[in-house]
């Protein structure tokens, strides 16, 4: 992909980088890009194998005091 390229393209390249910017970011921009791939591949390698968690119940026991299991507001008698 990139076999192509000389000496007079790179520093082109790091030339536009360095403008755009600026000489202070690029070792930031480094380190980001380092960092997100190497969580990228450490996601990649985790066992896929683990088992999500069970749905909540439906019986509407996790829901709070103001709501029924069909989602919606008790009616307060009058």
């Amino acid at each position: 992909m990139f076999g192509n390229l000389g000496f007079t393209e790179i520093a082109i390249l790091v030339l536009i980088l360095v403008l755009f910017f600026g000489a202070k970011r690029i070792p930031e921009i480094g380190a980001s890009i380092g960092k997100g791939i190497k969580e990228f591949k450490r996601g990649l390698s985790k066992d896929d194998s683990i088992e999500p968690p069970p749905p909540p119940p439906v019986d509407g026991s996790t829901l709070p005091p103001d709501q029924t299991a069909s989602g919606s507001p008790k009616r307060l008698s009058q």
